[in-house]
């Protein structure tokens, strides 16, 4: 219990951070700008040169005393170092003292859809990460999977395991690139019926689920239930096959499990 609180704590602190940079994205130098993003360039030697410009579909804009730039691919660090190089050549400044940031980012974005709160284009910046970017779609609804499938511009992909992320593998936590899809995939589900709670389906999200934690999804076995004689329907090649389970086997997607009445 103190670990999933604690977990949950860790995904709303997330959620809040993740929504501050949508509202005021804050980037390092090594972001790398493309059409339509609206850049905020601070001139420390001439305050008429401060402001905000939108870089078109070409990849350029115009800037005071210099004209038309084209910026289209560069990371802020290289748009700064243009912009200072173009001021020295026209002779306007020995040692101009330049900063490049984004007010807007719309160049580079990714899509997610499947079991989020609410899927979208968002838009990304820097070295964002899955769960940032989960957080930013309002996480995932109670029907998702363990797993997500991120797919590529390239048609590549990669999946990720939500559990093992939630459990510290950090290597889940995939870095995210302008272009990308996700795919939040729904759970498959496990059915349990007979003598428990709440029968019914439920979401099946760990591939190492028991029995006891598929009879605790459905509120558990009544007073008249046995769990000495529980049963699972499982369907093998096209055909179902019973068999005689313990409380802590494992069931896979798509069984059914059967909790009979106990001998009086």
């Amino acid at each position: 219990m103190r670990r999933k609180l604690l977990l949950g704590l860790a995904f709303a602190v997330i959620a809040q951070v993740a929504a501050a940079f949508a509202q005021e994205p804050v980037v390092g130098a090594s972001y790398t700008v493309g059409p339509q993003d609206a850049l905020v360039i601070t001139s420390y030697d001439q305050p008429d040169l401060t402001g905000s410009f939108t870089v078109e579909t070409d990849g350029s804009f115009t800037y005071p005393l210099i004209g038309r730039v084209r910026v289209g691919g560069l990371t802020l660090r290289a748009v700064e170092q243009l912009l200072q190089k173009e001021l020295i050549a026209g002779g306007f400044f020995r040692e101009p003292q330049i900063t490049v940031s984004v007010a807007q980012y719309r160049s580079q974005k990714i899509h997610i859809v499947g079991e989020v709160r609410t899927p979208g284009t968002y838009p990304i910046s820097g070295d964002m990460r899955l769960v940032e970017v989960l957080a930013l779609a309002g996480s995932t609804t109670p029907m998702a999977s363990g797993e997500v499938l991120i797919l590529h511009e390239s048609n590549e992909s990669v999946r990720a395991d939500l559990r093992e992320l939630e459990n510290g593998d950090a290597s889940q936590n995939v870095r995210l690139v302008n272009g990308d899809t996700l795919f939040v995939q729904r759970a498959e589900s496990v059915y349990v019926f007979g003598e428990v709670r709440n029968p019914g389906a439920y979401p099946f999200r760990q591939k190492k689920t028991t029995v006891l934690q598929a009879l605790s999804l459905a509120g558990g076995v009544t007073e008249r239930g046995s769990t000495t004689r529980i049963q699972i329907v499982r369907l093998v090649d096209g055909k179902k096959k019973e068999i005689a389970a313990q409380l802590d086997d494992f069931v896979e997607a798509r069984d059914t499990i059967v909790v009979p009445q106990r001998f009086f």
